[in-house]
């Protein structure tokens, strides 16, 4: 018998793995997360009032992915959007559905608290990522900019 991924929010049981999976996150974008900023996000995730929420994906009880989603007012609409800042799977999951999984389950957030657009970027090289993306959600012709200030 196949186990099946499934998608649930996170949980502060969950403190240890979602801290290996987002510093192996930050080496797939070659950024090396320091020990703020882990403590950061996790309260964050953990603030029933901060606006940034985790799913998790597991397998066989493990947690092998995550999704971290916001909502953000939509202008275009006046109305809620939505931007998924990150989404990670072990390599180990790639290609098992689990990124999938994660974004039909933000897919299901965002519908159940008003619904909206949900829009993301990725790296240009990340092709496997991209695979998925194209095939349940429509590219963009938007360009990203980027601006420290």
């Amino acid at each position: 018998m196949t186990s099946a991924i499934s998608v649930r929010p996170i949980e502060a049981r969950d403190a240890a793995r979602w801290r290996e999976l987002f510093t192996a996150y930050g080496v797939f974008y070659e950024t090396a997360f320091d020990d703020a900023v882990l403590d950061g996000v996790w309260a964050w995730l953990t603030d029933a009032e901060h606006p940034l929420v985790c799913l998790v994906a597991e397998l066989d009880a493990e947690v092998v992915g995550f999704a971290h989603v916001r909502e953000q007012p939509d202008t275009f609409t006046a109305g809620p959007g939505w931007f998924l800042d990150d989404l990670y799977t072990v390599p180990e999951v790639r290609g098992s559905g689990a990124g999938t999984a994660l974004l039909e389950a933000v897919a299901a957030h965002a519908r159940a608290h008003g619904g909206g657009t949900v829009r993301w970027i990725t790296a240009a090289d990340n092709e496997r990522a991209q695979r998925v993306y194209d095939r349940l959600a429509t590219r963009a012709t938007w360009v990203t900019y980027e601006w420290e200030v």
